[in-house]
């Protein structure tokens, strides 16, 4: 039909391998059409521009393009390049700092070789400032460092209580760097300036990666004549206007498996489930009661560190179709956090590839490194990109790879030449292949996307290594059932300590107990073990349907597969709500006078009940404005106030600290 009066919402959830996008009613959140590309890290906007022009060619609408009143992105690329250790080379000036604070931080630890500079400033619990900011030392700093980083992190000692010198600062490196900057305040209003610091180093790192997604989903907006506001989902399910989230990244981090929470509750009709999300890279797990996702107040836990962002209370593996797959000397797999991009996925891409397989089959001395390949990231053209901050025998090692797979025996023959290669792929630079869960998928016929004959070779290859024997058919069928049989180990571990609580699980025997259950055997000595969620699994993502029929018979648990659930996140990405929870402190000293901690200042009362209430005007003017800012319509709020009063207290006026809480949230303005 033409001439629709239809208004469509388009959905697009950007993963480690594949790209979704779905078309929904927007009056009645119904999935219309839905479709998947593959993700080119190397230039995002092919795959996004491939799914969506595949979603929209699947309308039977042909002014489809016309009537989208809304685009939502939810990603787990911030996740995966966490969990992964990628980002870009950044700079992070700590303002009063000593090293003590400097080791807490953990930033060190974190990023190896992460460009650190303390100088001094700072103030103290009360927002006085302890000493003046050294604005000379952070001159030197810009000088020295602005050439060789794409972004600067700045933290200041107690700056929720006064943010002026992480402000001071920001506006200075701005003033001579063309370079963007992550002040903590921004992020964080907790008092930790160690874990501030962390978050706001991880959120610079991030910022380049989130720009190129949303700079792909607009230039796929303007090829299909799409004039809508662009919105993205963040790690607490809400939305926010992709412009305000370009410079917070670090917000972005679980966007994915939040979309994919809102996304499988509106699919499913459920409200209450454990949530289990499964893609190339990660598998996510979170929980939904009485339709309300759990959130982490602590803040976001991914990849082994612990942001002070707000998200939902989801744990992250780096488990997924795509997952590095090793074996050790008595042939027992791993299925490992890295993500190996499948042989199966390549070949029916490169052909070749199967050319490459088979010279390998043939050579009986390949070797270790056989049937594994290096390429530059998908979508990108060789020497199209200069990163930064890379060493010379990086730099040299990096323009010898290209799109097509090479060989990575014939590429990385010396240890010295592997160590660079593994560097490059931390940072991004270069994407390796290999044998993965997907490509036994491939072999025991559970997978038929890609190319079986290249998984059925590489499969050979590992046979050869890991048995020390021919390849036989029914090697390389026991070889591909042992690497299914581990990702199912490893799936239905991670759901029942998410239904027993992931946090409180302790080693030992429960562990032990718990592997017994997910690995099918259902019994120990002489007693029989079962352990099941009480509530539904709902599982999406790509890969479930391989997975999880098996993990929900061994858990002995209800399994739900909702329609349209191979892209969940894109869905929810297209029916979130916008969001912002603004925290506003009040101090009191005893002795009658109470500050209001705000945005940008800190004002004194005489009256406790006068700074409560002046907290609460702030922080809802402040959450509505950034609600409506974010391309929200009517704004409705709700309040939380938290209050500790001294012993002897009667009234307010005993008021020691109190914090005002306000939660803005509105529908899109379609």
């Amino acid at each position: 039909m033409s001439g629709s009066t239809k208004s469509y919402l388009i959905g697009v959830d950007t993963g480690g391998t594949y790209t979704d996008a779905a078309v929904m009613d927007a009056a009645t959140n119904e999935v219309l059409a839905s479709a998947k590309a593959l993700t080119t890290r190397g230039d995002l906007a092919v795959g996004v521009c491939e799914a969506m022009e595949r979603v929209l060619s699947a309308l039977s609408d042909d002014d489809a393009a016309a009537q989208v009143r809304l685009v939502s992105v939810s990603t787990t690329l911030a996740t995966n390049a966490v969990v992964e250790g990628h980002g870009s080379p950044v700079c992070v000036v700590l303002v009063g700092f000593d090293e003590t604070m400097v080791q807490r931080s953990g930033l060190s630890s974190a990023f190896p070789g992460l460009v650190i500079e303390r100088i001094a400033g700072g103030h103290d619990h009360n927002g006085g400032e302890v000493e003046k900011l050294d604005t000379g030392a952070l001159a030197d700093v810009v000088a020295k460092h602005a050439s060789g980083v794409e972004a600067f992190a700045v933290a200041s000692q107690f700056a929720v209580r006064n943010p002026a010198h992480e402000l001071a600062a920001r506006d200075f490196i701005t003033g001579k760097t063309s370079l963007p900057v992550t002040v903590s305040t921004e992020l964080a209003s907790a008092l930790d300036a160690p874990r501030r610091a962390l978050t706001a180093a991880l959120n610079a790192r991030l910022i380049s990666r989130i720009s190129l997604l949303i700079k792909a989903v607009q230039h796929a907006m303007t090829r299909f004549g799409i004039d809508a506001p662009l919105m993205m989902t963040k790690g607490d399910g809400s939305l926010a206007r992709a412009e305000s989230v370009a410079l917070r990244p670090i917000e972005t981090v679980l966007s994915g498996p939040a979309a994919s929470l809102v996304g499988a509750a509106t699919l499913s009709g459920l409200s209450d489930f454990i949530l289990s999300d499964m893609g190339g890279t990660t598998t996510d797990l979170g929980v939904l009661e009485n339709g309300r996702p759990q959130v982490n107040e602590q803040g976001a836990d991914v990849g082994g560190w612990r942001t002070m962002v707000q998200a939902i209370d989801v744990r992250t593996l780096g488990l997924g179709g795509d997952s590095e797959v090793a074996f050790d000397i008595k042939g027992v797999a791993t299925v490992g956090a890295r993500r190996s991009v499948p042989v199966s996925l390549i070949a029916s891409r490169f052909p070749r590839v199967m050319q490459q397989l088979e010279d390998d089959i043939s050579d009986a001395e390949s070797g270790s490194m056989a049937g594994q390949f290096v390429m530059l990231p998908l979508g990108r053209v060789a020497g199209d990109v200069q990163p930064a901050g890379l060493s010379k025998r990086e730099q040299e090692l990096l323009e010898s790879i290209t799109t097509e797979p090479s060989a990575l025996r014939q590429l990385a023959a010396g240890s010295g030449a592997h160590r660079t290669l593994e560097a490059l792929s931390r940072k991004g630079h270069v994407q390796l292949a290999g044998f993965t869960p997907s490509d036994a998928a491939h072999v025991l016929g559970l997978q038929n996307n890609w190319s079986r004959e290249a998984a059925v070779l590489a499969a050979q290859l590992l046979v050869r290594n890991v048995f020390q024997k021919a390849p036989s058919d029914e090697l390389v069928t026991q070889l591909a059932q042992r690497v299914w049989e581990e990702t199912v180990r490893l799936t239905g571990r991670a759901v029942l300590e998410t239904a027993l609580g992931h946090h409180a699980i302790e080693p030992g025997n429960a562990g032990g107990l718990i592997d017994v259950v997910c690995r099918g055997e259902g019994r120990r000595s002489l007693a029989r073990v079962s352990i099941s969620p009480e509530v539904p699994v709902v599982a999406v993502g790509g890969p479930v349907k391989i997975y999880y029929p098996e993990v929900g018979k061994r858990l002995e648990c209800e399994m739900v597969f909702p329609n349209s659930c191979e892209v969940a996140n894109a869905v929810g990405a297209a029916t979130g709500l916008i969001a912002r929870t603004v925290t506003i402190e009040v101090n009191g000293n005893g002795a009658g006078v109470f500050r209001v901690h705000g945005p940008h200042s800190v004002t004194q009362f005489a009256s406790a009940s006068d700074a409560i209430d002046e907290a609460n005007r702030l922080a809802r003017e402040t959450a509505g404005a950034q609600v409506s800012a974010m391309g929200g319509g009517e704004v409705s709020f709700a309040e939380d106030t938290e209050k500790f009063l001294l012993p002897d207290a009667v009234d307010d006026n005993g008021l020691l600290r109190a914090t005002v809480k306000i939660e803005a949230t509105a529908r899109p303005a379609l």
